[in-house]
């Protein structure tokens, strides 16, 4: 066998152990990023071959919307300027330009100076203070249907999501909470999360992997693959419940995990 394709059962179980990671928390409003820091760290998995490996097996989490809500999208997509298509994507595409356009702009600064734990921990701390307060001021709930947003609320929204540029702010709880904030339900604003992330992920993977994906070799497919079925296998039992708990229970228990795990993630790189 070609020396190049070994690989070792430790980065098998290392990819399986992220990927299953990276499906858990991508769509919870905890922070798959500070997660995976974490458990980057504790596994020995770092560096630039980790960092892309960590990109990529968002992928198999997107895939896991893309297979849960496969006949609607593919009935929206069939007939995209018809009523029923418009009101899907139009605001989908307004939602989604403010953190393109501003990830764009700012996406070499954002790697090079805010990818820290200190802004990681600080981002999960705040962050649960945010929906401590949003869930105390208790929004009222005006819209129920996340296949029909409205534009402003949309817009709303992708302002809300620009800030989970900020590694630890989570992208889901941006946007999640953000909904919540401007009045939809917890059901419909967790699904249109939900929605946004298929153009959202995989446009920031891509234009990620498309500067990083030299740096692997043959021996790289097997894990990659295995983390990416972990991934997608994971976020489909993740996302599946996760709806039915928000469909009669508030955010509050996941701002309190945000402020613990923030908390202990500061100290833990505070005392290293």
């Amino acid at each position: 066998m070609n020396p190049a394709l070994l690989v070792s059962a430790h980065d098998l179980f290392v990819a399986a152990a992220l990927g299953l990671v990276e499906g858990v928390t991508e769509f919870l409003p905890i922070s798959s990023t500070g997660h995976l820091i974490v458990a980057g760290e504790w596994l020995g998995w770092t560096g630039p071959r980790a960092a892309t490996f960590e990109i990529f097996i968002q992928l198999g989490a997107i895939l896991a919307i893309v297979w849960l809500y496969r006949d609607r999208l593919a009935a929206t997509a069939r007939h995209p300027f018809r009523p029923e298509g418009r009101a899907f994507w139009l605001p989908l595409l307004v939602a989604f330009l403010p953190a393109a356009v501003v990830g764009l702009l700012l996406h070499h600064w954002i790697k090079a100076v805010l990818f820290r734990p200190a802004v990681v921990a600080g981002a999960l701390v705040v962050g649960g203070l945010v929906i401590l307060v949003i869930e105390r001021a208790r929004p009222a709930e005006r819209v129920t249907d996340a296949t029909r947003m409205p534009l402003g609320t949309a817009f709303g929204i992708g302002l809300a999501q620009v800030l989970s540029l900020i590694p630890g702010t989570s992208r889901s709880g941006a946007t999640i909470l953000g909904a919540y904030a401007l009045g939809c339900t917890r059901p419909a604003a967790t699904l249109f999360s939900f929605f946004l992330a298929i153009p959202v992920m995989v446009a920031a993977t891509l234009f990620d992997l498309a500067s990083a994906w030299h740096t692997l070799g043959p021996a790289d497919i097997l894990p990659f693959a295995v983390g990416f079925v972990a991934a997608f296998v994971s976020a489909v039992v993740v996302v599946r419940a996760f709806l039915r708990y928000v469909a009669s229970n508030t955010f509050t228990a996941f701002a309190w995990y945000r402020i613990a795990f923030g908390l202990l993630l500061g100290a833990w790189y505070w005392t290293r």
